[in-house]
């Protein structure tokens, strides 16, 4: 991985702060800015998908992002890259049922540069893990899971009064903490980030999943911006098995639909990394035409 291909960059509109990588990190991936926000943190959601729509294959065998990329190195290089600047990484439940060895750090999903990513935190004065928070409305969470059990990697279950009590039956370990919000239902977008604002103020979150999570996020205007890795894979779909898209259980179009900008381009072998900003005030114009810098005219 360390004699990973430098990403080419096809078009970038991307604005705010740069992040002083190190060498072999700046050398794949160049420049990575992010805005930021006097009174709140920004918040970023990573995906991948197929070019027909899928996220998850959600068949009887293996179904998350590695088979959606194909374990692309320059996804698993990315996905390493936002964890390693972001202070929180935001996960739904069925997610961790669908990987449940798995801890959401960088070395975890790119061991090969896990000195780098550590480093990199080291350098923003960052902790060696992101805080992982699990999004939880009924507490059904295997408190045995690796990601429970890591020393060091700080845990927050999200969840409500009921989810609270099924996990009060199980043993926690102390870096696991629990946070009840509401007493059922829906966990809104805003509670979850209250509930990380109260754990010191992050200033980046990285929302990982799944849609219906990211659903919660696009509908309460909470997600500033969206890296989706497009995968030249056509995975098709059935009337026997319910493929995931991007945002399930909520819908936008045609009534309120969500417009991004596109920020940048990225090409890495067959795979496109994408980047969008999304504020809402802003709409693309249909008439807006690009040079062969990738700049508009």
């Amino acid at each position: 991985m360390t004699g990973l291909e430098p990403m080419e960059l096809l078009f970038d509109r991307g604005g705010g702060r740069s992040v002083a990588l190190p060498k072999a990190l700046d050398r794949v991936y160049g420049a990575l800015r992010f805005p930021t926000h006097p009174d709140r943190p920004h918040v970023v959601a990573n995906f991948a998908s197929t070019l027909d729509g899928v996220v998850a294959l959600n068949g009887s065998g293996p179904s998350g992002g590695g088979e959606i990329t194909g374990f692309d190195p320059h996804d698993r290089f990315l996905m390493g890259l936002l964890r390693a600047v972001a202070d929180v990484v935001v996960i739904g439940a069925g997610t961790l049922r669908s990987v449940p060895n798995h801890r959401w750090t960088p070395e975890r999903v790119n061991p090969a540069m896990s000195g780098e990513y550590l480093e990199l935190r080291r350098q923003l004065g960052m902790p060696a893990h992101p805080l992982n928070v699990f999004v939880t409305s009924r507490g059904e969470l295997d408190l045995e899971a690796p990601v429970f059990r890591t020393p060091g990697l700080p845990v927050l279950i999200v969840t409500t009064h009921e989810g609270a009590r099924r996990l009060s039956s199980a043993e926690r370990a102390p870096q696991v903490r629990v946070s009840a919000i509401r007493r059922s239902g829906r966990i809104p977008a805003s509670s979850i980030l209250r509930a990380i604002g109260a754990r010191g103020g992050p200033r980046l979150v990285l929302v990982e999943g799944g849609p219906h999570l990211v659903g919660e996020f696009f509908a309460a205007g909470r997600l500033d911006e969206l890296f989706l890795t497009v995968a030249p894979q056509v995975a098709g779909r059935d009337d026997g098995v319910g493929r995931l898209g991007l945002v399930e259980g909520r819908t936008f179009a045609p009534g309120h639909p969500l417009w991004g900008s596109l920020a940048s381009v990225r090409r890495g072998g067959h795979h496109l990394f994408l980047r969008y900003s999304f504020r809402p005030t802003e709409r693309p114009t249909s008439g807006t035409r690009l040079n062969s810098r990738g700049a508009p005219r």
